[in-house]
């Protein structure tokens, strides 16, 4: 392993870890503490990529993914309330939202890395932000897919209610995926200046060793 990358696959591991803990505990009505931890992913990604190299990002990407499946077999053991704090939906529906998302992101990153420098983080981010609240939260939570879990019990996620509180009438699990979205867009921005910084110091550590 290049130890180079070693800073990135720890980091990495340290956002999922803090995520799985922290979607544990409420925000408000419609998030956890997670919805701000997770999104940090991307950054790691990211930078990794622009410095480092697809290759390094996709090695990053699968750390992660290990480290997140742990965290869910771990989670399936633990009982809380309510039962498993980690549900074969939300493990299912965990694991495949972020593969998916991080990998599109490394995609979607290499094809714009040579056009301006806030394009492919901002893009890549948006998009694989996007596609990682769809794919988790209607594997999770969706009465469609019933049939991946039928002993949980899933009705209380899709029970009718107003979109955040105030819209037209949806499933609860639609406002809670749309909030956590528009904390994913939100930091997507904000995290254009520690990408920046970040690879600035990297960038100028290599030139320099």
């Amino acid at each position: 392993m290049n130890r180079t990358h070693i800073p990135g696959i720890l980091a990495m591991a340290a956002i999922v870890v803090a995520s799985n803990i922290l979607v544990q505990v409420l925000f408000g009505q419609w998030l956890t503490w997670g919805a701000f931890t997770y999104p940090f992913a991307f950054l790691v990604t990211d930078v990794m990529n622009r410095v480092y190299g697809a290759h390094a990002a996709r090695k990053v990407v699968f750390a992660g993914f290990v480290t997140g499946v742990i965290c869910s077999l771990i989670g399936t053991q633990i009982v809380g309330e309510y039962g498993p704090l980690v549900t074969l939906r939300i493990a299912a529906g965990s694991g495949t939202a972020f593969l998916v998302a991080q990998m599109l992101d490394v995609s979607i990153f290499s094809a714009l890395r040579e056009g301006r420098w806030w394009r492919a983080p901002l893009a890549s981010t948006l998009v694989g932000s996007s596609a990682d609240t769809i794919l988790f939260f209607s594997i999770a939570f969706s009465a469609q897919l019933t049939w991946l879990e039928p002993a949980n019990d899933v009705a209380w996620a899709n029970e009718a209610l107003p979109l955040l509180g105030a819209g037209p009438m949806v499933p609860l699990w639609a406002s809670l995926a749309v909030a956590d979205w528009l904390v994913k867009l939100s930091l997507a921005l904000i995290a254009l200046v520690p990408f920046r910084l970040i690879v600035q110091h990297l960038t100028a550590h290599r030139g320099a060793a």
